[in-house]
């Protein structure tokens, strides 16, 4: 009896957890039993792995095998396991040493012919695997960019299993992954083609972008068609600044495990924007998926803008679901198999038509729905998610004449970027030393224990709760948009000025 030992990672929600193969090949009736909770796809791993090693010229034992993923209790699913499997049966047999397999971790998919194809979630993976420090990881040639963004990891390339093989027999310097500068490239890259410069009119909307941007708060546009909602939210993104390292790793582990990460760059070093349809589901939006779970719109937009066009559209329940992850930064996705959770500290952006038809009063066909209508259509959006949206904007037509006086007062994207990055800098020397990177993360304690404006400039928002237009989680948000108000005026604290200002914008009343 032979036993060889490796190691591999399986992926939970965005959490790499190691996982050790075990093959041993011994004496009984010739098949091989894979044990230790293993789906559908890595069930089929025995057909996918015994082709590729009798087609890449080794020998496939004819005695009984066993291989098991321990631990046991982890939930195994993928066909990122095959290249252990094949690697640790390879090892029982004596094809390869079984030293110069145990520290090692394989990732990839194997081909009848032999070959390693690319799998998903290799970088949170590769993070897994790097827990261990000093680890060494073979991953498919077309993963290796991937993997090595992840710093103080030995990546091994691998294109085939003959060349695995191949490698381990021999001891020689491993083939090195041809890494270039394109991830970083990625990290300061916007679409020329989209420019804040493109809207013209609207004032208070863009201003209201320029103070999302720098704090990172939540937006909601109200206003017929026509009036440039889907415009400004597109350029919202060119606002942002580049997402640091540790952010852009999480961003680029969230994706790769949804299998959308863009191939030619492999760092997501941009803040990402996600506009999923009206007619998403609410496991799209949230997360979800029977065998496997994948994130959601709402994981996709980590560190960046999910936006909702037409969100009245949406089913009240998928809207009412967005309150959790809003209010946490975070979404647990509970099924039979267990749950998963994924990080979902996303910025929204709200558009919505005042009424069904979506007429403006000032036009030839002017509005006819009801007001019975309009409550009903505009009550699709709950007062719980309400409340939690920072900033509300109504979005008007502008005249011909209003257009014309407007463009002398547009300003570019680069231009307001600018000040936006000066009061997130403010805002980050102000939290130094607390987990926390702009005014829309501090916690409500937080908030009012160190961060509560002077009582002259409290006034506006005390009188608010006496009067009842103001709730208490509204008052965390308007001391929010207070302090970035200030960082973008380049004060010290919040004055009467910006907490009216602050306080006019969550009412919606700002003109």
């Amino acid at each position: 009896m032979a036993v060889a030992r490796t190691r591999s990672v399986a992926v939970v929600g965005v959490t790499g957890r190691t996982v050790e193969v075990e093959a041993d090949v011994g004496n009984g009736l010739a098949g091989i039993h894979l044990i230790g909770l293993p789906d559908t796809a890595l069930s089929e791993a025995r057909d996918r792995v015994r082709s590729a090693v009798v087609n890449s010229s080794y020998p496939w034992p004819d005695a009984r095998i066993i291989v098991s993923l321990f631990p046991a209790s982890l939930p195994k699913r993928g066909s990122q396991f095959d290249l252990a499997i094949a690697v640790a049966i390879l090892g029982a047999a004596g094809v390869i040493p079984a030293e110069r397999i145990a520290e090692p971790f394989f990732l990839g998919e194997l081909g009848l012919d032999g070959r390693i194809r690319p799998v998903r979630g290799v970088l949170p993976s590769v993070l897994g695997a790097a827990s261990h420090g000093g680890a060494t990881v073979v991953v498919p040639s077309a993963n290796a960019a991937e993997a090595a963004l992840v710093p103080d990891v030995k990546v091994v390339p691998m294109a085939g299993l003959r060349q695995l093989v191949e490698w381990l027999r021999t001891g020689d310097d491993p083939p090195q992954p041809r890494v270039d500068d394109r991830g970083e490239a990625r990290r300061s890259t916007i679409d020329p083609a989209v420019d804040l410069s493109d809207v013209v009119g609207q004032p208070v909307a863009r201003r209201a972008l320029e103070v999302c941007a720098a704090g990172g708060h939540n937006l909601w546009m109200l206003g017929p068609p026509g009036t440039g909602k889907t415009l400004l939210a597109e350029r919202l993104p060119t606002l942002l600044p580049d997402l640091e390292l540790d952010h852009a790793l999480e961003v680029t582990a969230i994706h790769s495990v949804a299998g959308v990460l863009p191939p030619d760059f492999p760092m997501m070093g941009r803040p990402p924007f996600v506009a999923p349809h009206h007619t998403a589901t609410s496991a799209a939006i949230i997360g979800g998926g029977s065998a496997v779970v994948r994130p959601g719109a709402v994981s996709l937009a980590h560190r960046g803008l999910l936006f909702m066009d037409e969100a009245p559209e949406f089913p009240r329940h998928v809207l009412d679901a967005l309150r959790q992850p809003l209010e946490s930064g975070r979404v647990t996705v509970s099924r039979s198999a267990g749950s998963v959770t994924f990080p979902a500290r996303f910025m929204l952006v709200l558009a919505a038509n005042p009424c069904p038809c979506a007429q403006a009063d000032d036009t030839s066909e002017a509005c006819k729905c009801s007001p019975t209508t309009r409550r009903r259509y505009l009550g699709r959006l709950s007062g719980p998610l309400l409340d939690r949206i920072d900033m509300k904007v109504t979005v008007a037509r502008s005249t011909r004449r209003e257009l014309l006086a407007d463009r002398q007062f547009v300003e570019t994207s680069k231009t307001v970027a600018e000040r936006v990055l000066m009061a997130r800098d403010r805002a980050a020397k102000r939290l130094a030393g607390t987990p926390w990177r702009t005014n829309a993360e501090i916690p409500s304690s937080i908030l009012h224990a160190d961060h509560r404006p002077g009582e002259a400039a409290m006034r506006p928002m005390t009188s608010g709760l006496d009067s009842g237009i103001l709730t208490a989680r509204g008052l965390d948000r308007v001391v929010r948009v207070a302090w970035t108000l200030a960082d973008l005026a380049g004060k010290d604290r919040p004055e009467e000025d910006e907490t009216t200002a602050a306080l006019s914008f969550w009412l919606g009343v700002t003109s």
